[in-house]
């Protein structure tokens, strides 16, 4: 897959999931960040950057045009011709990559939201 082209790539995986920002926020603001700065208004990334999403779904028909759709829905400009897609062993479930070009944290937040609360969603990363 590459790494992300975005720095600060270790806590790349947490931030934006909605469900730890306030975890990784108040973890932030105890261990790095000077008393005058505001956790929620800094950022380990820097945008915009190109940003990769990895959603596991049961491998059915339309999974893939499904997570295509919602890509677009926050990143207008996503090719769909980037999309990485790779089966599990058994060939059950599907993984697919989406790298889409992040503007802030709150558009990744919602997506990983949109995402999440997919019906045909496992989990996304």
């Amino acid at each position: 897959m590459g790494g992300h082209r975005c720095r600060g790539d270790l806590a790349l995986n947490l931030a934006p999931q909605p469900f730890l920002k306030h975890f990784v926020d108040l973890h932030m603001s105890a261990s790095t960040n000077p008393p005058n700065l505001d956790p929620r208004k800094e950022s380990l990334i820097e945008y915009p950057c190109s940003f990769p999403i990895k959603v596991m779904g049961a491998r059915v028909d339309g999974f893939a045009e499904a997570m295509v759709q919602v890509a677009k829905q926050f990143d207008p400009e996503f090719d769909p011709a980037t999309l990485e897609m790779r089966p599990s062993k058994a060939g059950n479930y599907l993984s697919v990559t989406l790298t889409i070009r992040a503007t802030s944290r709150e558009q990744l937040d919602n997506m990983y939201l949109a995402l999440t609360s997919h019906p045909m969603v496992k989990i996304a990363l």
